[in-house]
């Protein structure tokens, strides 16, 4: 079988990428949490992108802290890409840097 072209490759990438909504509530961490289970059963690393969020709820917190936590586990790489100010803000007023792995720049 020939190998993928690299827009199919890009292309299948970012139908896998684990994208954070803009506005993450208890509403929306279920299906993050189905995508987190499904992303840890499938993926040899867990990419999160945060660039699109807003605002960010507890809920979407605890997913996302016991998530790296089931990775590191795993022996699976953990990682948050790109996130956005209003993240960084929020992940940092609850103190929560250290146990996402964020790098904030302090």
């Amino acid at each position: 079988m020939p190998p993928l072209p690299d827009s199919d490759i890009d292309a299948l990438a970012e139908e896998r990428a684990l994208r954070l909504p803009a506005h993450g509530t208890t509403v929306t961490a279920e299906d993050l949490r189905v995508r987190l289970v499904l992303a840890a059963d499938l993926d040899d690393e867990m990419a999160v992108d945060a660039s699109d969020v807003e605002s960010v709820g507890q809920a979407v917190l605890q997913l996302l802290v016991a998530a790296r936590a089931e990775a590191a586990s795993n022996g699976q790489n953990f990682r948050i890409d790109n996130p956005s100010p209003a993240f960084v803000e929020r992940v940092e007023r609850c103190r929560l840097t250290q146990a996402l792995g964020l790098q904030t720049g302090e």
